[in-house]
């Protein structure tokens, strides 16, 4: 491939590591076809973690040698990160916490914006609701949502239970039935739904909101008929760096279940399809 171009208000960054995401193995299967322009060949990736190399004519806020992490979505598909050096928007990027290694750096940015702008208003005195809690999403969601004073629930398979309650979540196992082993716990019901699976899980966790309650979803944006809130992360450096601080102060850890070398993207595509990985899975370019 060509070297990317550095545009005036981007940054070239030297990749360490870069995370995978479930979008990831859904853009090279076409499903975000309808959603966005796709330009051939596809560099998949928007996760990054690396060192900046060079710098565009109007960028201020990086300089050649820092060590950054960002979340590199741009409208369209087909620069990706996935890739030994990636041009990346300064909209997009925010400096590398220092006690984060290159892996636990790469596996933040898509999983922990998409967990922190989708608990938008999220307080004190909530109960959450959050599916998949022990995945890369859920896993950041649950120790936000913790972080911000509130009870947090948690569906996972029954070996990830010790993992949830670690994090301060009360587990429970997904499946059906989920209605009833919530109110178990919750007899009221929940204030907050964090969705990831939609259709037919969706309803049978909306029924579970109190009458002031509200539901996000990060799977069908079909949420929005029911009163609810869709969410697909946005770039935002100023929201990463507020990661950054929590990471840096270890009040927010990235759970990090596979490293593999870039060369091996494809493996880490059928284990990110299969499911059930707890945490993130990373590639390295060393």
């Amino acid at each position: 491939m060509a070297e990317p171009k550095v545009g005036p208000e981007s940054v070239l960054i030297e990749v360490k590591a870069v995370s995978v995401n479930p979008v990831d193995w859904q853009t090279a299967a076409g499903l975000l076809d309808s959603r966005f322009d796709v330009h051939f060949p596809v560099i998949p990736g928007w996760d990054v973690a690396g060192v900046v190399s060079r710098v565009g004519p109007t960028v201020r806020e990086f300089g050649p040698g820092d060590e950054v992490f960002a979340y590199v979505r741009r409208d369209e598909i087909g620069a990706g990160t996935f890739a030994e050096r990636v041009a990346a928007p300064v909209r997009t990027v925010a400096r590398k916490p220092a006690g984060l290694s290159w892996e636990q750096a790469a596996a933040v940015p898509v999983a922990g914006l998409t967990a922190y702008q989708a608990l938008d208003g999220v307080s004190g005195g909530d109960t959450v609701l959050v599916q998949a809690a022990a995945g890369g999403v859920g896993g950041f969601a649950v120790q936000l949502a913790r972080l911000r004073g509130a009870r947090v629930i948690g569906t996972a398979s029954s070996r990830n239970h010790p993992y949830l309650r670690g994090l301060g979540a009360e587990p429970v196992v997904y499946g059906p039935g989920l209605e009833g082993r919530v109110r178990e716990l919750a007899p009221e019901g929940v204030s907050v739904v964090l969705d990831m699976y939609g259709g037919a899980d969706l309803r049978e966790a909306v029924r579970l909101l109190t009458p002031q309650g509200w539901a996000v979803s990060l799977a069908d944006d079909g949420i929005r008929e029911l009163g609810g809130r869709f969410v697909f992360a946005r770039p935002s450096a100023d929201d990463l760096e507020e990661l950054g601080r929590l990471l840096g102060e270890g009040l927010l850890v990235p759970e990090v279940a596979w490293v593999l070398p870039l060369d091996r993207a494809a493996e880490a595509f059928e284990l990110s399809r299969a499911g059930h990985v707890r945490g993130k899975i990373v590639l390295t370019t060393g």
